[in-house]
C-alpha cells in the first residue's frame, strides 16, 4: 500500500473558486482556500457540498494550506464514504510505488529498473520500465459512476483537449521500432468498472484514427483502479482494455 506521510483530513467543499482553488470547510473553519490539483472539470459535478479529503502542506509560506486529494458522492454525515481521487499528478507517484514493488508484474513482467520522465522523440513520457515505455493518464472529464440524486450536477460543454494524449500515443507507437513494448495505462482513483468513451471530443475522428494506427503498431492499453482512503492508496486491480 502507498501510505501517506500524514493521514488526510476530511472537510466539505463550499465551492470551486477558480481552476486552482476550492473553498473548504475544515476543522470548524469555513472558507479555507485549498489547492485544486486538476484544472479541468470533474465529471459533470457541481462540487459544492461534497465531502473531501485534504493533504496538509508542509510549506508555511504557501497560500493554500491544503490540497484537495479526493471527493465523495456520499453525504457529509455518512459515516462510511467512498472516495474519488482527483490529484492526477499524484497518480504517477502511486503507479511508481507499485512498479517498484512488483504490483504491476502481469503488465511489465519482472523488470526491476524504473526510470521517471524519459524523453522519447519530442515527448517526455512518464516511465521506462526495463525496455517498456509507459505513459499514465488519469481522466476526470467523465466519472463512470452513478450520481445520487442529492449531488448537484451541471451542464458541460464539448471538449477538444486531446493534443497531449494524442502526441504521447503516437510516440509510444513509434517507440516500438526500437523497443519491445509500449503501454498506455489509464488510471482511476476509484472503482471504475471498465474505461469507455462516454462523450466524443470535437476532434473524435482524428483521435480515433491515431489510436487505431498505434494499437495496430502494438501499443497496449491497460486500466488500473486505485482506492484512496485517509491513510493511503491501494492498487485494487489492473487489466488490459480495448479503447472503443
Amino acid at each position: 500500500m502507498f501510505v501517506f506521510e500524514a493521514p488526510l483530513v476530511e472537510g466539505v467543499i463550499e465551492r470551486r473558486k477558480s481552476q486552482f482553488t476550492m473553498l473548504v470547510s475544515v476543522d470548524g473553519q469555513e472558507g479555507v482556500p485549498c489547492h485544486c490539483p486538476t484544472t479541468g472539470r470533474i465529471g459533470n459535478l457541481d462540487v459544492s457540498g461534497r465531502p473531501c479529503l485534504l493533504s496538509a502542506s508542509t510549506d508555511p509560506k504557501r497560500k493554500t494550506p491544503y490540497t484537495v486529494e479526493a471527493l465523495s458522492l456520499d453525504r457529509p454525515e455518512d459515516a462510511r464514504k467512498s472516495w474519488i481521487g482527483i490529484n492526477q499528478n499524484a497518480a504517477n507517484r502511486y503507479v511508481e510505488h507499485y512498479l517498484r514493488n512488483g504490483g504491476f508484474a502481469d503488465m511489465v513482467g519482472d523488470a526491476t529498473e524504473v526510470r521517471r520522465e524519459v524523453f522519447l522523440g519530442v515527448s517526455k513520457l512518464d516511465f521506462l520500465v526495463g525496455s517498456t515505455y509507459l505513459e499514465v493518464k488519469t481522466p476526470l472529464q467523465h466519472l463512470q459512476l452513478d450520481v445520487p440524486e442529492w449531488v448537484k450536477t451541471k451542464k458541460v460543454t464539448p471538449f477538444s483537449s486531446t493534443g497531449r494524449m494524442s502526441k504521447h500515443f503516437e510516440e509510444l507507437g513509434r517507440s516500438l521500432a526500437e523497443h519491445e513494448r509500449a503501454v498506455l495505462l489509464v488510471c482511476f482513483i476509484y472503482d471504475n468498472p471498465g474505461f469507455r468513451i462516454v462523450e466524443r471530443s470535437t476532434n473524435y475522428d482524428q483521435v480515433r484514427e491515431l489510436v487505431d494506427r498505434n494499437v495496430a503498431r502494438g501499443v497496449e492499453t491497460w486500466q488500473a483502479n486505485f482506492q484512496i482512503t485517509s491513510s493511503g492508496v491501494e492498487l485494487k486491480k489492473y487489466f488490459p482494455i480495448d479503447i472503443e
